[in-house]
């Protein structure tokens, strides 16, 4: 293809990185927008100051008439953006405004949105596995969750207004690797990992190699629809802490306001009620028409996007080592305080 595409979030490590992929395509001008100059290197991508939860956004899209919006500003966890309030601003608020803009706009042809598998929920009763059409009757709707859904609910709208727009949905498994930085990234380097007594829950990962690659796939070929987007297999969460050589420590439950009040003002994580139930009940998803309609294979699996996360750690990582001498005290205060032991 040829022509302008603009990155929506490139102040975050895989916008930035998608930006600087695709300014290397040939016949490409890259754009990319946010409140904030990237930290990382977007390559010859060039940056526009926009707050997309205004109608700021409107005014760069009108100015700059891209071709191709890849809106990857979509925040999972809430001390990304300061907060739950700023969170669900940002994710619900900022998309509206997007969509807005994209809508008045006489250049855009296509939009593809970073999405999550979150929308699914995390459930005892859920499937093995979540086909595309089964969001609808997922059985949670909280926080990042009800936020993922709310901005699919838009784009769906968008796109009936729209037809003439091609519209891509890529409902991506959380995403780890070597660079990236997530809530699930800090839970996995805890010295000492708390976990829900009696559960062993699976999950599906995917590659941030294999996350960038499909974005740009998405973004160059023409493939529009909802895909689940993860690597082959699965892992337990008992395998992980194997792997990743930590040691579990089983509480009655992650998800009372004690216990995830104590690790977030303890700086161990950000265990909101989204990331306790699906490090509870886990979640599964059918990636066949990634394969057969997307037309897309992740270069890693599961398993192997896990082990070179946790090569990275090894080799001196990210975790911050301030924060592990007090880990196992507060660890113990939560024992003590769910009477687990």
């Amino acid at each position: 293809m040829s022509g302008i595409v603009m990155v929506v979030g490139v102040a975050r490590y895989l916008g930035a990185q998608l930006a600087h992929l695709l300014s290397k395509e040939p016949g490409i001008r890259v754009i990319g927008v946010d409140v904030m100059p990237p930290k990382e290197d977007i390559g010859a991508a060039e940056f526009v100051e926009a707050d997309i939860t205004t109608s700021a956004i409107n005014r760069v899209i009108a100015r700059c008439g891209p071709d191709v919006v890849v809106h990857m500003n979509i925040l999972a966890t809430r001390s990304d953006a300061g907060g739950r309030a700023p969170q669900k601003e940002i994710n619900v608020i900022g998309t509206m405004q997007l969509l807005a803009a994209c809508q008045r706009s006489d250049t855009v042809r296509k939009l593809v949105v970073k999405s999550s598998t979150a929308v699914y929920g995390a459930h005892p009763a859920a499937p093995a596995l979540f086909a595309e059409d089964m969001a609808q009757g997922a059985n949670t709707r909280r926080g990042y969750e009800k936020d993922a859904s709310e901005v699919e609910g838009y784009v769906r709208g968008f796109s009936r207004r729209r037809p003439d727009v091609s519209v891509t949905i890529l409902r991506l498994a959380n995403v780890l690797g070597p660079g990236i930085r997530s809530a699930l990234s800090e839970y996995f380097v805890l010295p000492v990992v708390p976990v829900v007594f009696g559960r062993d829950p699976r999950f599906q990962l995917v590659h941030e190699e294999d996350c960038l690659d499909v974005l740009r796939l998405a973004t160059v070929e023409e493939h529009p629809g909802i895909f689940n987007v993860a690597g082959d297999g699965f892992m337990v969460l008992s395998q992980a802490l194997r792997r990743a050589g930590r040691v579990p420590v089983p509480l009655p439950t992650l998800g009372t306001p004690f216990v995830r009040g104590l690790m977030r003002s303890s700086g161990i994580a950000d265990m909101d009620s989204v990331q306790t139930r699906f490090l509870t009940f886990g979640r599964g998803v059918d990636t066949t028409r990634m394969r057969d309609v997307l037309g897309f294979t992740p270069r890693h699996s599961t398993v192997e996007t896990f082990d070179s996360f946790v090569d990275a750690r090894a080799r001196g990582g990210i975790l911050d080592r301030d924060r592990v001498a007090g880990v196992e005290q507060v660890l113990q205060s939560l024992i003590g305080r769910d009477g687990t032991r």
